[in-house]
């Protein structure tokens, strides 16, 4: 039986528009969280614990096969599993079944801050696109989340995504998690999306563990400020759709190494970039109600300092509409 907080997830499902293409399971203004399958001072969690208030959740990561360049592997971390007195791979499948169930989305990232997948051969794309394939369809994932660090070969990692669409159908979700450098003008993640982008879902640029970068109005904007987040968002949006937009933020001080904000700062960026309001010294010239959202690193670190990420922010998303 569904509780109070998950039939409010459903609701926003029923009534908000969704995102194309292939979003029948997004709503137009969407939280996404990254779901730790991993110890670290963050709350151990079940995907069933995952708050109602996300709409999307982020499996991180999947790991690199070392027996096959280019394929993955995904299974419950056993330090996780001995935090949670025992998880395993029948219940985390279980689990994110539940939450499809009531509404939410589940896709599965590579990459983040230490690992990587082998992108650098055909053969390896093929290695790729066999093995994530079977864990989507073993635990029922809807997507692939692309949160390489290290650099990549754009063409090879876009022949990944149009395979894995063609594999896993339609409905296929594609997120992003770039670096802000990496969609600077010029940067390897707006190359990627250059060449995918009929096919992303949505790219929630990580605003955090960077320092100062350019902004599309020509001037220097600075980390853990609203310019840093809405002069280089309107960078994405000269080449996707407002609705492929969101806005990645770290849940708390200990999530990140640097860029922590209060969602206050969030809730401004987002009113600044869909409203023209709360701006600080940039100001876009038309606003774009449409953004999609914001993005989150990470559940578990909302989930141990008592939600104060994304309490505040889920009900200004709700107030966009």
């Amino acid at each position: 039986m569904l509780t109070g907080t998950a039939t409010a997830a459903q609701d926003r499902q029923q009534h908000q528009q969704p995102h194309e293409p292939g979003a029948a399971a997004l709503p137009g203004k969407q939280l996404t969280g990254y779901w730790q399958n991993f110890v670290n001072g963050a709350t151990p969690l079940r995907v069933a614990d995952v708050p109602d208030a996300y709409d999307v959740i982020a499996l991180a990561f999947a790991e690199a096969d070392p027996a096959r360049p280019g394929a993955v592997t995904f299974g419950v971390d056993p330090g996780l599993s001995n935090a949670l007195g025992g998880y395993t791979d029948a219940d985390l499948a279980a689990d994110i079944a539940a939450k499809k169930a009531a509404g939410t989305s589940v896709v599965l990232s590579i990459g983040g801050e230490r690992g990587n997948v082998d992108f650098s051969s055909p053969a390896a794309v093929s290695n790729f696109v066999d093995s994530f394939a079977a864990i989507a369809g073993e635990y029922g994932i809807q997507g692939l989340d692309v949160d390489l660090e290290h650099g990549f070969d754009v063409g090879n990692v876009a022949s990944a995504i149009r395979q894995l669409r063609e594999r896993l159908g339609e409905d296929f979700l594609l997120t992003m998690a770039p670096q802000t450098l990496d969609v600077q003008p010029g940067g390897t993640y707006l190359r990627l999306i250059d060449q995918v982008a009929d096919l992303v879902t949505v790219v929630h640029t990580q605003y955090y563990n960077s320092g100062s970068m350019n902004g599309c109005h020509g001037q220097v904007v600075h980390q853990g400020s609203v310019d840093f987040i809405t002069a280089q968002a309107c960078i994405l949006l000269e080449h996707l759709r407002p609705e492929q937009v969101s806005l990645g933020l770290p849940a708390s001080p200990s999530a990140a190494g640097s860029g922590y904000v209060a969602p206050d700062v969030v809730t401004a960026a987002l009113d600044c970039l869909t409203r023209g309001q709360r701006c600080g010294s940039y100001v876009p010239a038309q606003p774009v109600p449409g953004l999609s959202g914001v993005m989150t690193w990470s559940v578990n670190w909302d989930v141990a300092d008592g939600r104060s990420f994304s309490g505040p922010v889920r009900a200004h998303l709700d107030s966009l509409g």
